[in-house]
């Protein structure tokens, strides 16, 4: 058995790569199950954020190598988004066993996304895991792992400081309105998405002073359980092309696969607006906004990559608690590593047990026809205590022999540490 982590993040891929490989939240439990149906492939699960997308497979037991996994995995994931193998293939990343378990655990922690120690992708991770549980596609290992990644991305946001600093997408979104306004309480903010970022944007720009927020949303009642909270408007995404016009910062972050706001809804808002700017902030993968609304004059439009220098200002003081939060993978991984190693013995010691208990069932049968018999109760006892006795140490003490014998002092040494024997001179 070993598990694998595939996929592509911002790192090693821009935007316009990972919104074509992004997985739609409603087409996951289906692509779990192409993926498992892939020969050697037991288990799978799926991770897509604005910031990665990534694939959690544990294999089963077989003659395929790594790159031979590396492969499927690429073709698999080139045919499903339609896209050709050459033009996805410089982006993505395979981790094999312990490198694969060092990364889900720094993907849970915040240590490998783009706002370092940002804490949305643990939830991320708890639904790409119940989502995969759903669908039918974990089985024991992806479980153990994923429970105790959920462990271990709790531990360091405990232990450390690494959640310590306002830092966020939705926090360097805001910080670029503030450095693109003057004063935020004389504008109009349109945040469309009723999700987790969408909520910590609106979070943020009410504790910042914005005049007016709008909330749009596909299900108006989010977007209405939202507005109520931060004492906005709310509408749904129809309402969009009517409200655009009115809002100086627009930002974006939906699952929707389309854009919702296009070039032309974008010319019409400024013309209505007598050519006001409007600063535009897209924090969705795939985009929200049609990327050539950047060339409408008096449209400032950002996507969550040119938001890479705001973040790393804020990065400073978190480096320290990530190499803490590194130690702490680190040690976990170990423990990892060596439960997966230990099913290996597992076999072993299911036969073992197996033999000494039908060894123990024989004599103690033996013992009780003898009592049946009549036999003085102490003298069966004495019987039954080394007849197990012997029976338990014949085999090894027979293979000790034949091993001293033949000179293999290798085994001699490995039964010593298996049974805890103390070193005596042999004679």
């Amino acid at each position: 058995m070993s598990l694998l982590a595939f996929g592509v993040n911002h790192k090693t891929a821009p935007v316009k790569i990972r919104e074509k490989v992004a997985f739609a939240p409603e087409r996951v439990p289906s692509a779990l199950q192409e993926l498992t149906s892939r020969e050697g492939l037991r288990e799978a699960a799926i991770l897509s954020t604005c910031n990665r997308t990534e694939l959690y497979c544990g294999t089963a037991d077989s003659e395929i190598q790594v790159v031979d996994y590396r492969q499927m995995l690429l073709e698999w994931f080139c045919s499903y988004h339609q896209l050709d193998v050459r033009r996805v293939e410089p982006y993505i990343y395979l981790y094999p066993d312990q490198s694969a378990v060092r990364q889900i655990m720094r993907v849970a922690s915040g240590l490998d996304s783009l706002v370092l120690g940002e804490p949305q992708i643990l939830g991320q991770m708890k639904q790409a895991y119940l989502t995969a549980h759903q669908a039918g596609t974990i089985g024991s290992h992806l479980n153990r792992l994923f429970q105790h990644t959920f462990s271990v991305a709790k531990r360091v946001r405990t232990d450390t400081a690494i959640g310590a600093s306002p830092v966020s997408v939705a926090f360097a979104a805001v910080s670029l309105a503030k450095q693109f306004f003057s004063n935020l309480d004389r504008h109009t903010a349109l945040l469309i998405g009723a999700g987790e970022t969408t909520e910590l944007v609106a979070r943020h720009l009410r504790e910042n002073g914005i005049g007016r927020i709008i909330i749009a949303n596909r299900t108006v009642e989010k977007a209405y359980l939202l507005a109520n909270e931060v004492d906005g408007y709310a509408i749904g995404l129809p309402g969009i092309k009517t409200h655009l016009a009115e809002a100086d910062l627009v930002v974006s972050s939906t699952a929707s696969p389309e854009p919702v706001i296009t070039r032309e809804e974008v010319e019409q808002a400024v013309k209505s607006r007598k050519r006001r700017p409007i600063l535009m902030i897209d924090i969705a993968v795939p985009r929200d906004i049609a990327a050539d609304a950047s060339e409408v004059d008096d449209i400032y439009l950002y996507t969550v990559d040119d938001l890479q220098d705001i973040i790393q200002e804020g990065l400073r003081s978190r480096q320290e608690a990530a190499k803490q939060a590194d130690e702490i993978i680190d040690t976990h991984v170990s423990h990892f590593m060596g439960w997966l190693r230990s099913l290996s013995a597992v076999g072993t010691i299911r036969s073992y047990r197996e033999n000494a208990e039908q060894i123990r069932d024989e004599v103690l049968e033996k013992a009780r026809r003898h009592l049946a018999a009549g036999h003085d109760p102490e003298q069966v006892l004495q019987e039954l205590a080394y007849g197990l006795t012997n029976k338990l140490i014949h085999t090894p003490t027979a293979q000790m022999s034949q091993a001293a014998y033949a000179g293999r002092n290798e085994l001699l040494e490995a039964a010593r540490e298996l049974f805890k024997l103390d070193k005596t001179d042999e004679s």
